[in-house]
């Protein structure tokens, strides 16, 4: 019932206008942030048809302390989803009105000379999503078992296993219970894009992570190794924390910065069943750290996946701006200036991942040359996974160095990767930034957009 609760309070808040979809889901605490954000999306996305339901079979009506909110997370699920997965009365409920429901369903259907579910969807939400089949992809977390067990279990379960993939068109191809092996990246699975395993147990105990393999790509990219420092600088809601804490076999430590204490009670809840170790979650806003405090002196990496449009998102429903303005552009990208040139003042760093979900190159391209300008011979781009098909927009010479990710060319969501690595001579931090990237930023220079202002740091360590 946790779920479709978190839903409708998400619902709730949308229409308050209290903000957008992703900033709601990520702030309700709701662990399972993923699982949240695609039945919110799914519900939004048949808000029209599930309204006609509710109306026509007169479901509020009938149940006077039903929220309408929650009736339309219950009847998307219950019509149009997986089946609903709560208990109680909200079950039996949903039960007793089920034959009504499904007969105003089939009369929907006769009255618009449709036979499929989707086909009552306005065109262009039907066109969105028949565009955007993303597959389910699945990250085996090697802290707690290793993919052929996985695989293995999977096969008892009545899954096929067909190997590893060897193009992205058998990813296209894959249907049913089938399966394969990514062919990038060697601990990720991949299952039809209508797979939900949100409760399978190896997803509950933390043996798998629902990941989409664009985001998989920043901790696979920078690739430290065991016993390394590493800072996660905008680091919730957790899944690229605890690939890096796998990638370092939980040897070495990880400091992951959030500013906002809801999103870093949600990330110790993922870490600590992800059975990630040597990670300290610190509540507190990157741009404010230090990087000459002695605790980050042996800091050689670091993942900046910071605040973004999120327009590579996949899954988008009205209550995200879809196409962000110009102003919005201009202040997300300044942000991302500030926070990556920050980044770079560690001054053992080594290595830098820099990666959006953004499709803008405002976002992308646009801020690593600036950055780079700002820092001279310091640090170069080198080329992110060199394999990998789609490379950089060509905004300045050296951008095929980054990679993109796109649904219609990777089957991933839209991503963004640039790798910065320091020059064997090194050089000194440019002018324009002090030891701490000013101590105390003033408004507008040294926050985040609509960030909360600055306060005293907490500090805490995963549970074990």
């Amino acid at each position: 019932m946790a779920l479709y609760s978190a839903a409708a309070a998400v619902l709730a808040g949308l229409e308050r206008g209290e903000g957008g979809l992703k900033s709601l889901v990520y702030n309700s605490g709701f662990p399972h942030v993923r699982q949240l954000y695609a039945l919110v999306s799914e519900t939004l996305r048949y808000a029209s048809v599930l309204e006609k339901l509710l109306d026509g079979a007169a479901l509020l009506q009938a149940e006077k302390k039903l929220p309408p909110q929650l009736a339309k997370v219950l009847v998307y699920d219950l019509l149009f989803g997986k089946g609903l997965k709560c208990g109680g009365r909200w079950k039996a409920l949903a039960r007793r009105h089920r034959a009504r429901l499904e007969a105003e369903l089939a009369r929907m259907k006769v009255r618009h000379k449709v036979s499929r579910n989707e086909d009552l969807l306005a065109p262009e939400k039907a066109v969105s999503t028949a565009t955007s089949h993303v597959p389910r992809y699945v990250r085996v977390n090697t802290l707690k078992t290793c993919v052929d067990d996985v695989i293995e279990f999977f096969k008892r379960q009545g899954y096929a296993y067909l190997g590893k993939a060897a193009s992205v068109e058998e990813l296209k191809a894959l249907s049913g219970k089938k399966f394969v092996l990514d062919l990038h990246l060697p601990e990720l699975l991949v299952f039809p894009s209508q797979t939900d395993l949100h409760d399978n147990l190896l997803y509950t105990s933390g043996h798998i992570i629902l990941q989409d393999k664009a985001s998989c790509l920043p901790a696979f990219i920078l690739g430290p190794v065991a016993g390394s420092h590493v800072i996660d600088a905008c680091a919730a809601p957790g899944n690229k924390t605890s690939h890096l804490a796998a990638i370092l076999k939980n040897k070495g430590q990880i400091f992951a910065f959030d500013v906002d204490p809801k999103r870093v009670a949600t990330m110790n809840t993922l870490l600590t069943r992800a059975g990630v170790t040597g990670c300290q979650l610190v509540q507190q806003d990157f741009l404010t750290v230090d990087p000459r405090d002695r605790k980050y002196s042996r800091v050689t990496h670091i993942l900046l996946d910071p605040s973004c449009s999120g327009s590579g998102m996949v899954t988008r429903g009205p209550g995200e701006e879809a196409a962000p303005s110009a102003e919005r552009l201009q202040a997300l990208a300044g942000f991302q200036r500030r926070v990556l040139s920050h980044a770079l003042s560690f001054p053992a760093l080594q290595r830098l991942v820099y990666s959006t979900c953004s499709l803008h190159q405002e976002e992308n391209e646009d801020v690593v040359q600036a950055v780079l300008q700002e820092w001279g011979s310091a640090f170069r781009l080198v080329t992110a996974f060199p394999s990998w098909p789609c490379r950089g927009l060509a905004a300045f010479s050296g951008a095929e160095s980054c990679l993109r990710a796109s649904p219609a060319e990777t089957l991933t969501h839209g991503f963004f990767v640039a790798v910065l690595e320091r020059c064997r001579e090194g050089a000194a931090a440019p002018s324009s930034l002090s030891a701490a990237a000013k101590e105390n930023p003033q408004p507008g220079e040294g926050t985040e957009p609509g960030a909360a202002p600055k306060r005293k740091k907490k500090t805490q360590r995963v549970k074990e």
